[in-house]
């Protein structure tokens, strides 16, 4: 029931507005984009492969279901891209693949924001399961050390998004000099990579505001069932 609560919405509705805007902003950038051809005429498994090489990443390329499903799996060393990234000589795709290979690079020298957010990743997701069950089933029982246990749990969810923006950033930020240091790209179509990676990055801004918002809400409630 306190989903349902209008005070709920005040805390939240700023950032669901920023949520739908920036996934709209990736629809519109990656729609227009991955339908350019780019000037090299290299699919996404083509810059992946020159991109790992020139860094000597010892990485798997692999293709994998579904669509904007892109990314880089740590653990397995893997760098995975959707078909359409995979196949398809976009200008999506080149800085799709090159913001993922920046992934890569990070793992690879061992990028101090990126380990902690593969630290708080088990932290993060026992918290907003749990954080949940602890916060509403206080609210129910009358038990303020479970609310508050169940917000400190939660609040590892907002550590993990703090974490991953500056994380995101720096991928772009690599992804934008790879491309421009291996020529495979021109400078009308960096203004096309830029927008496909600004957009993707307003995602992971609208996620921390929607983490903080609740965040926010759940101790709203919380000092109220004090009174």
């Amino acid at each position: 029931m306190f989903f349902f609560d209008p005070m709920y919405l005040l805390f939240a509705a700023p950032a669901m507005l920023v949520m739908l805007y920036a996934q709209a902003r990736v629809r519109s950038a990656y729609g227009k984009y991955a339908k350019v051809p780019n000037m090299s005429r290299v699919n996404g498994l083509d810059v992946a492969r020159k991109l790992v090489g020139a860094f000597g990443l010892q990485v798997m390329i692999e293709e994998h279901p579904g669509t904007l499903t892109d990314h880089y799996d740590p653990r397995r060393k893997a760098l995975r891209f959707s078909r359409d990234i995979y196949n398809t000589p976009s200008v999506a795709s080149l800085g799709i693949v090159a913001h993922e290979v920046g992934h890569a690079l990070q793992d690879h020298y061992g990028y101090a924001p990126m380990r902690l957010r593969s630290a708080l990743v088990p932290v993060a997701n026992i918290g907003t399961k749990v954080g949940y069950v602890f916060f509403f089933l206080g609210i129910i029982i009358g038990m303020s050390g479970f609310v508050w246990l169940g917000i400190i749990l939660f609040s590892a969810a907002v550590l993990f998004s703090l974490a991953t923006l500056p994380v995101e950033l720096d991928a772009s930020r690599r992804a934008k000099q790879m491309l421009t240091a291996a020529g495979l790209v021109t400078e009308e179509e960096s203004q096309g990579v830029n927008a496909v990676l600004s957009a993707a990055a307003l995602t992971y801004v609208a996620a921390l505001l929607q983490a903080v918002a609740t965040l926010l809400y759940f101790v709203y409630i919380a000092m109220g069932s004090r009174r």
